[in-house]
């Protein structure tokens, strides 16, 4: 459960290791790294059904739709599902694949009715330019020579295009062979491009290395990019193109391409989409019976780790990311026991992008407050060009489209955006301490002397050497440009990051303890229950030149609100596995430490 942003253990629940006798169900499998709908029907896997979309999207005014989600968070098997119903191709099988879903219950009125033409843009080298220029042709190419070896049987003249292909290498131009096929034939054509902006997002973590000017010329002049989309839109007014779908994880290149491609509705922030990817409470649950995910072996508050995203501030319901909630499932099925690393390390999104999205300034302060606040105050914006990225507003919707911030709430006329869930705050926290290495050549993380430190505060339950760790090979190691920030925030964020790093401790930040709410509450790993000392720690900062009035009146603040969480709050009150202390830090080669009794 998740009361109050807290994350806490379900001790009532216990996984049983002696595998006691249970009723067989025949469980289906868990579909963890298959995103191809007939595998995942025919082949016995659990499918959470979303093909009510499908009838919501077909009844769309626009036949030409444009739609965005963060990475890992169901797209793939999304579009798979769709090729599958509107293939024609796939007409026979019909009943087998959708029979039993709700589209197979309420069949719509193009069910397999279209040819489908699929591209997939991830793959491309983003090297060089020659190399984009070539991969992205090839990958053009390559998808329409291979629509016409699918429907051979349905174009009269496919072998003249596939030989014709082969001898003219044309490239993007192989499009228009498409085109002649379908008006001369009739066909109906259904166009689905998946990551559209991945070597677009590819381009902008380089940086300058291939520069600014290659991917306008690529993309917003009249180069191979635009005149991709310009052929498709064209093709799409005059009705060749019958139906288009795309998708990617942010707005940029949509409107990179300005008139390239203007046709495209875009229902990314439309309410009744917000849950059509990721999974609900009530599609986990769903998915944990079907699967035979054994509850009594979770003793974590899943809702806290995965779930949170919320993509319009009226939709339904909140969602989890689906590749994270897989991950954690698979982890169960096979160790009967939680996984070790809170993310699967597959979903952490690419580390460089955000690197070269912070070498700005205004944009490294932007990511430090949402850090130290957990929240920021900002409007979502549709459209934005690569050129705008270093405003801080379109670098704040970038975060939100790429999955790191999310909706909490309406604020007058704008959007109050939150961190969404614990897996998400850990990955904030290794930024933190990437850009922290990088930016403080001199700090050097000693692995070995920093897990002592914490197995001393756990088992021991003294907190002296890891504090005298942190000060000396972090906070007085830190570059003048971090120096800058620090406050009792910022000090927050990098313990945070250190003590995350152990994996002995589930950190947390502003706990709500009731009443207050303690700077860091140090829960015990569910994989550790042996772990002696749970701890509450709460800290204050004064400058090197304070007066000792000033550090006198921080010290007796802090007390107070140790002796408050300690003694009066139901949550942590009066408890012998729990130690708390306050630290007060001076400069940043200072501190002293002060146990509460």
């Amino acid at each position: 459960m998740i009361k109050d942003n807290i994350i806490y253990a379900k001790k009532d629940y216990f996984c049983n290791l002696n595998f006691k006798k249970m009723e067989t169900k025949p469980y289906k499998r868990l579909p963890y790294g298959n995103s191809d709908l007939k595998s995942i029907i025919t082949e016995n896997y659990a499918y959470v059904d979303k093909t009510r979309y499908i009838e919501m999207l077909e009844k769309e005014s626009n036949k030409n739709q444009f739609f965005i989600r963060p990475r890992k968070f169901g797209k793939s098997l999304f579009f798979t599902t769709l090729m599958y119903y509107y293939d024609l191709n796939e007409a026979e099988n019909f009943n087998q694949l959708f029979g039993n879903l709700y589209i197979g219950k309420h069949p719509t009125p193009e069910r397999n009715s279209y040819a489908i033409l699929k591209l997939d843009f991830s793959g491309l080298d983003t090297a060089d330019e020659e190399g984009l220029k070539k991969s992205f042709s090839s990958c053009v190419q390559t998808a329409v020579r291979n629509f016409f070896r699918i429907y051979a049987p349905v174009f009269s003249e496919a072998d003249i295009y596939v030989r014709q292909i082969d001898e003219e290498k044309p490239g993007v131009m192989s499009l228009e062979k498409i085109f002649s096929a379908a008006e001369q034939d009739k066909v109906k054509l259904f166009f689905i491009i998946d990551e559209y902006d991945h070597f677009a997002n590819d381009l902008i973590a380089m940086g300058n290395r291939l520069g600014k000017d290659f991917y306008k010329t690529t993309v917003a002049a009249n180069g191979m990019v635009r005149d991709f989309y310009e052929r498709i839109k064209m093709a799409a007014k005059t009705s060749i193109v019958n139906r288009t779908f795309i998708t990617g994880i942010s707005p940029v290149m949509l409107d990179d391409l300005t008139s390239g491609y203007n046709i495209a509705t875009i229902l990314t922030l439309e309410p009744q989409y917000n849950e059509m990817m990721g999974f609900t409470q009530e599609e986990v649950e769903w998915l944990m019976r079907e699967t035979g995910v054994d509850k009594s072996c979770i003793n974590v508050d899943m809702e806290a780790y995965y779930n949170g995203y919320l993509f319009h501030a009226d939709g339904q319901h909140r969602v989890y990311n689906p590749a994270m909630m897989l991950y954690f499932f698979e982890q169960i099925l096979k160790h009967r026991k939680p996984p070790e690393n809170i993310v699967d390390l597959n979903l952490k999104t690419d580390y460089g992008r955000l690197r070269r999205l912070v070498q700005n300034d205004s944009n490294h302060e932007t990511l430090i407050r949402i850090m130290k606040e957990g929240e920021i105050v900002a409007e979502i914006l549709e459209k934005f060009s690569i050129d705008m990225l270093n405003d801080d507003d379109y670098f704040v919707s970038l975060l939100f489209y790429m999955g790191l911030l999310t909706i909490r709430e309406p604020y007058l006329n704008q959007l109050r955006l939150t961190i969404p869930n614990y897996s998400i705050k850990t990955l904030y926290w290794e930024y933190l301490m990437k850009m922290t290495r990088e930016t403080s050549p001199d700090l050097n993380i000693e692995s070995r002397r920093l897990n002592e430190a914490i197995h001393i505060l756990a088992m021991d339950g003294n907190q002296e050497q890891f504090i005298a760790y942190i000060s000396g090979n972090a906070f007085s190691k830190l570059s003048d440009r971090d120096l800058r920030r620090f406050d009792e925030k910022y000090i927050q964020i990098l313990l945070l990051a250190y003590l995350f790093m152990s994996r002995v401790y589930v950190p947390m930040s502003e706990y709500e303890a009731v009443p207050g709410r303690a700077d860091i509450y140090l829960q015990r790993s569910p994989l550790l229950p042996q772990i002696k000392y749970e701890w509450v720690l709460e800290l204050k900062y004064c400058k090197t030149d304070a007066k000792p009035e000033e550090i006198a009146l921080k010290r007796k603040e802090g007390l107070e609100q140790l002796h408050q969480y300690v003694h009066t709050s139901h949550r942590l009150g009066n408890r012998p596995d729990l130690k708390s202390a306050l630290i007060v830090f001076i400069g940043k080669n200072k501190y002293e430490i002060i146990d509460c009794k």
